[in-house]
């Protein structure tokens, strides 16, 4: 009985995580045209519904009801499993994330996250890994030298940027001593200091990382729209084109945004401002604050070039990053 009820509650918690945030995202596109069209001095989507806010529901149907034409030479069972593999491990990413603590619901204890592992920052190191199939998958199944190009550049990011994100967060796991999400939190709360505190360098690393990792300006030299029309996904049509942003562009970015919540500022702790919410209001402003500095940047900052990124990542940031590492490394055994 205990078992049923156990997979019961995480099949609940399953289902509310992918409601809230696939809606979220489908939404942070409205969000975003919104915003840019104020940095533009222009009005963004307002005729479909109050305030435009049917926008994305109107985009959803048109993508729907689009024909998707397959190029006559694709590799089909790979052009088709990329679209998974762009999705699936974005989702996954969230399985980790603890969105609060725990509480007593009928006599059961119910915490705010679907898997608590102590190896949760390798599995988030696995998941963000795959996502990259999805992009290097598109670009080859589609037999397009366009899409071929993107994929291949967003496999140089991956390769240059991966390591130094290992780099930036193993100086967090030092501090707290375990690679468990929750117990980051707990270290961070017992302390009474947020870990970017002690980690401001890897913090900027992380958030350096986390650009690069989704593909967003000044890193989405896989898309290029100037010089490779929209890049890995330009021969995808219909509700498959749409996929490949929604988890890129938004999906991905809100989980790389909680675990940067995770690891340097706090997860949910913050005054009691709001009641028995507070944690999960607060754990949402903080990770919304970082998502909104993400899509600032994307209407603000112009295009690296694909040599520029790789050069930064091996040149600077990683010198950068193994440097922050042996310093922590020393001050944590010092102190």
């Amino acid at each position: 009985m205990e078992l049923w009820i156990s997979l019961l509650i995480t099949f609940i918690k399953i289902l509310v995580v992918l409601g809230v945030f696939l809606g979220i995202g489908a939404y942070l596109t409205w969000f975003e045209r919104k915003l840019a069209g104020h940095i533009q001095a222009r009005m963004g989507p307002k005729l479909v519904g109050p305030f435009g806010l049917l926008q994305p529901l109107a985009d959803g149907i048109k993508l729907l009801t689009k024909e998707s034409i397959i190029p006559q030479n694709a590799d089909k069972p790979v052009y088709y499993l990329a679209v998974v593999m762009a999705v699936a491990p974005a989702l996954l990413l969230f399985s980790v994330i603890p969105f609060g603590p725990s509480f007593t619901l009928f006599g059961y204890e119910i915490k705010p996250i679907i898997s608590d592992v102590n190896i949760a920052l390798l599995l988030v190191f696995a998941f963000g890994s795959l996502i990259v199939y999805g992009t290097i998958f598109s670009g080859w199944a589609s037999n397009s030298k366009y899409a071929f190009i993107g994929s291949l550049r967003k496999a140089a990011v991956v390769i240059s940027y991966e390591v130094v994100l290992g780099f930036s967060v193993l100086g967090v796991i030092l501090l707290a001593g375990t690679m468990s999400t929750t117990g980051i939190v707990q270290a961070q709360i017992e302390r009474g200091v947020w870990f970017i505190v002690y980690q401001p360098v890897a913090f900027i690393l992380y958030l350096f990382c986390m650009l690069a990792e989704s593909g967003r300006v000044p890193f989405d030299i896989q898309e290029a729209e100037a010089e490779l029309v929209t890049g890995y996904n330009v021969e995808y049509g219909g509700m498959r084109f749409g996929v490949f942003p929604l988890a890129e562009w938004y999906l991905n970015v809100m989980a790389l945004s909680a675990i940067a919540v995770v690891l340097f500022l706090g997860g949910w702790s913050g005054p009691a401002l709001f009641g028995p919410l507070s944690p999960y209001i607060w754990f949402l402003v903080k990770m919304f604050g970082l998502v909104f500095f993400v899509l600032w940047l994307h209407w603000t900052l112009p295009r690296f070039q694909a040599r520029d990124i790789t050069e930064i990542g091996w040149k600077i940031m990683l010198p950068i990053s193994i440097v922050n590492l042996v310093v922590t490394g020393i001050l944590a055994y010092i102190f």
